[in-house]
């Protein structure tokens, strides 16, 4: 099947369950991205700062670019300038950079709190506690260029599918008791190529496939992955 093909089939799976695709476009060349985007799909998520810069600069200025990668406080400046959404805010600090950085853009930032709810240690993301600590911060009333909009979280690669039902659950139940307090974190961001299907019956709001739209990832080499600014 085409990409475009792909995408209106996970399309059609979601309609009206008021989930949003995100087409997860890294280490895809600007071609594919295209094929996508001249048939009305704008929405693409990216892991690396470098690439996705140099996506952003080739490609048309009304696409929504999601970065969903572990992110470092000293890139978030190239981002800043377009970013829409950032899924993987893993720590106050790099709150008050993105804040910050977007300040100076003269912007405000959408960001999701990343919850860590696998269990493997190459996956990051903050505690529930953690979480709570940002939201009853006084600190946070001062960001006033950021906007938090709700959590994501990332399940453990397993083909355990108990297990990965397990986590999400988690995440959407601490995202549930949040919302009296909290009602503006209106979005969950879980589930992928493998277990989106899995994440939407436990609550997601929004799905970050890849495989499933542009084939299997290439290997990545040179300067996009390993990073030169």
């Amino acid at each position: 099947m085409s990409i475009v093909a792909n995408i209106q089939e996970i399309e059609e799976q979601i309609k009206g369950k008021g989930v949003t695709l995100i087409a997860v476009s890294k280490t895809k060349p600007v071609e594919m991205l295209m094929e996508a985007y001249e048939a009305g799909f704008k929405c693409f998520g990216e892991n690396y700062v470098q690439e996705l810069i140099e996506k952003q600069d080739k490609m048309p200025k009304d696409i929504e670019w999601h970065f969903i990668g572990h992110l470092q406080s000293n890139k978030v400046k190239y981002i800043a300038p377009f970013v829409s959404l950032i899924h993987s805010v893993d720590s106050f600090r790099l709150l008050q950079e993105i804040n910050k950085q977007a300040a100076k853009n003269n912007r405000v930032i959408d960001c999701l709190l990343q919850i860590y709810i696998a269990e493997e240690d190459t996956k990051s993301g903050m505690t529930e506690d953690e979480c709570l600590e940002i939201l009853q911060s006084e600190v946070l009333k001062n960001l006033t260029n950021i906007s938090i909009k709700g959590l994501m979280g990332m399940s453990t690669f397993t083909d355990d599918e108990n297990q990965v039902r397990k986590e999400f659950r988690k995440l959407k139940t601490f995202h549930a008791s949040l919302l009296t307090s909290y009602p503006y974190l209106t979005t969950i961001s879980m589930g992928m190529s493998g277990d989106y299907a899995i994440a939407i019956e436990e609550g997601s709001t929004m799905i970050r496939v890849g495989s499933k739209i542009f084939g299997n990832r290439s290997v990545q080499t040179g300067s996009i992955q390993t990073g030169s600014i």
